[in-house]
């Protein structure tokens, strides 16, 4: 008895080509480096949370003092060590204005018949905290992103020279930074300040001068990495010249390193900002910065804590957001961290 065996159809031969073919597809879209660092990043809370944190500080560091109703160097002895008071906020009972005197809380805008608002109170000369304030995070962020900027350009043009030449010229070159290495960087600044006016030009060349050897020293260990991959062997090989060699195939591999350590170094200057200016190295009165008012609110830390408690604070957030905005993008730049 015979048996017809039944043929399948043939469109069925064909949907399973389609579907075979569907499934090896590349669904995922095609990204370039610095796009898929985005994508990596945005996943970051931190990193998200600290940009945010970051440029609303750099914002008002510029617009505080220009919404201020009082100049940030407007001496009013009569509205002296006034704590501060917000209006609105002053209903639920803190920023309130009230201060105390002799143990004892009191309304001290009432009491001296004061009838204007400061917002972070005001200092021993009745100055006004928050253009201080402001005005201070605006120097020293200036002072570190100068000074950044400037260790960034010496350590990447020396740790290039010296990992790419190599040989006698990369020797000389590092015994130079071991001899600078070897120098306390305070004893540098009190040397650079017997020369040179307490100000902001002396911090930032007393920062920069042994700022950029932790750069160059990382440049010139990414330079030496990639200096014999295969690909640059292979330009060299193809005659192309030693500036194209740097500019097109060794420099765009190590920008995410230059960039994640120029993201640490800010946060150091500022600090190291603040702790010449708090030992009375930095800048001088009446000049501000986040580190003269840290000095002069911790002197007055009992009496009135408000005027240690502002800069305190923004210092802190500098410090906290630079370095978690620098995580995220060490993660963010790394290509073995890649999906």
């Amino acid at each position: 008895m015979k048996h017809d065996l039944q043929k399948p159809p043939a469109d069925s031969f064909e949907r399973i080509e389609i579907d075979a073919s569907h499934a090896e597809r590349i669904t995922k879209p095609s990204l370039s480096f610095w796009q898929d660092a985005w994508l990596r990043i945005r996943k970051n809370k931190a990193a998200i949370v600290s940009m945010f944190i970051l440029a609303f500080i750099i914002i008002m560091a510029f617009v505080g003092p220009m919404i201020s109703p009082h100049d940030a160097e407007t001496q009013t002895i009569t509205h002296a060590n006034l704590p501060p008071k917000v209006p609105g906020i002053e209903k639920l009972g803190i920023m309130d204005g009230v201060g105390k005197l002799a143990g004892k809380e009191v309304d001290l805008y009432e009491m001296k018949k004061v009838d204007t608002y400061y917002w972070f109170g005001t200092d021993g000369l009745g100055r006004d905290m928050f253009s201080r304030v402001w005005e201070g995070t605006q120097i020293s962020l200036f002072i570190a992103f100068v000074a950044a900027v400037i260790d960034m350009v010496i350590g990447v043009a020396y740790g290039g020279i010296s990992g790419y030449y190599g040989g006698r010229v990369d020797d000389i070159l590092q015994r130079v930074v071991e001899i600078l290495y070897g120098i306390p960087t305070l004893v540098i600044v009190i040397l650079m300040l017997t020369f040179m006016e307490p100000g902001i030009q002396a911090i930032i060349i007393a920062i920069t001068i042994t700022g950029w050897i932790g750069m160059s020293r990382i440049v010139r260990g990414q330079v030496l990495k990639f200096k014999n991959q295969e690909f640059v062997l292979a330009s060299r090989t193809l005659g192309a010249t030693n500036g194209r060699i740097i500019s097109k195939h060794i420099l765009p591999n190590i920008l995410g390193i230059i960039i994640i350590n120029t993201m640490f170094t800010i946060p150091s200057a500022i600090f190291f900002e603040a702790f010449l200016s708090f030992i009375g190295l930095g800048l001088q009165p009446p000049a501000a910065s986040l580190g003269t008012l840290i000095n002069d609110g911790y002197k007055l830390v009992q009496f009135q804590p408000h005027i240690l408690l502002f800069p305190s604070i923004i210092i802190s957030l500098l410090m906290i957001a630079f370095n978690l905005l620098g995580d995220g993008l060490r993660d963010a730049l790394d290509p073995k961290m890649k999906d």
